[in-house]
């Protein structure tokens, strides 16, 4: 309908010069529909965008969605579609799904997701499979899958995780002492330093011994 002087009232049972309609046909929907300080009736096939249409005896009547960030509704604590950015779930609107559950992009929906169990205790601290002979090691945890998630496109949370940890025994018992390889190299480097100065003062005695 186009409201001004001689308003439209199509669908209308009764119409307002000044409101509009007042009354609906059979099977419309009545909406009020608000333009600054006024107000105007108008007889509807559907409910616009945020509101859902009420079957009532007397009149059909287009009742605005009580739910945050819905954009049509099945009812009033019912939405069937959100707003763009927002995950629909159980008849609720969600900027990021609940706990347990997963986006589905191409709906805008929040599905089953992957359920994972708790972690387990860490392992013990290992290197190249062996508990000793190192200073540093890693330990591991893991947990079990629960339940799978609806689509396999949706992805699990990671089950397992290391970190690194101090081995309760640098030295295996019976075994020969490891030494880091920067010592090895620092102790022949300075040997090679000492046979150097012994054999510059070698030849430094001879050449004193010539010249006398």
């Amino acid at each position: 309908a186009s409201y001004g002087p001689n308003p439209i009232c199509k669908g209308c049972l009764s119409c307002s010069k000044d409101n509009g309609c007042i009354r609906c046909q059979h099977k419309l929907f009545f909406f009020l529909r608000r333009e600054g300080m006024r107000q105007y009736g108008e007889c509807l096939h559907s409910c616009p965008s945020g509101y859902y249409g009420l079957r009532t005896p007397d009149m059909n009547r287009c009742s605005r969605c009580r739910i945050e960030n819905c954009d049509s509704c099945f009812s009033r604590d019912f939405c069937t579609k959100c707003k763009a950015g927002f995950y629909s779930h159980r008849g609720r609107c969600f900027r990021a799904c609940p706990p347990g559950f997963a986006p589905l992009e191409e709906l805008m929906e929040c599905v089953e997701g992957c359920e994972v169990g708790q972690w387990s205790e860490w392992g013990t601290c290992s290197r190249n499979n062996k508990t000793c002979g190192f200073k540093w090691g890693l330990e591991t945890r893991t947990r079990q899958i629960v339940k799978k998630p609806a689509k396999d496109t949706i992805p699990c949370p990671t089950i397992a995780e290391s970190r690194r940890c101090k081995m309760a025994m640098r030295h295996c018992p019976g075994g020969k002492r490891r030494r880091p390889a920067k010592t090895k190299d620092k102790k022949k480097k300075k040997k090679n330093l000492m046979e150097r100065a012994q054999k510059q003062h070698s030849i430094f005695l001879a050449t004193d011994k010539t010249s006398q």
